[in-house]
């Protein structure tokens, strides 16, 4: 009972996990129409970016969206597969 009504106020784990990934989501989705309109070669060019942004002490976290973007971007044109 007690577990029920906690559930409804919080949500459930699951829930709540989505609620903050959400905002990453959003932010990954809104870039799409500029990764797409990359050529491979420019791709290439993003990922040693993010290296060099990492090497000058970016966080994973400082790259985290426009990487997601990129990854998802590459898998959908080699695997036919758009991600998340």
């Amino acid at each position: 009972m007690y577990k029920l009504l906690i559930r409804k106020i919080f949500g459930t784990k699951n829930e709540r996990d989505l609620k903050k990934l959400q905002p990453y989501a959003s932010a990954i989705n809104e870039l799409e129409p500029h990764i797409k309109k990359l050529d491979n070669n420019q791709i290439r060019v993003k990922t040693a970016e993010f290296r060099e942004k990492l090497n000058q002490g970016a966080t994973l976290d400082d790259v985290l969206i426009e990487a997601y973007a990129v990854v998802r971007e590459v898998a959908k044109r080699t695997i036919n597969m758009r991600h998340f």
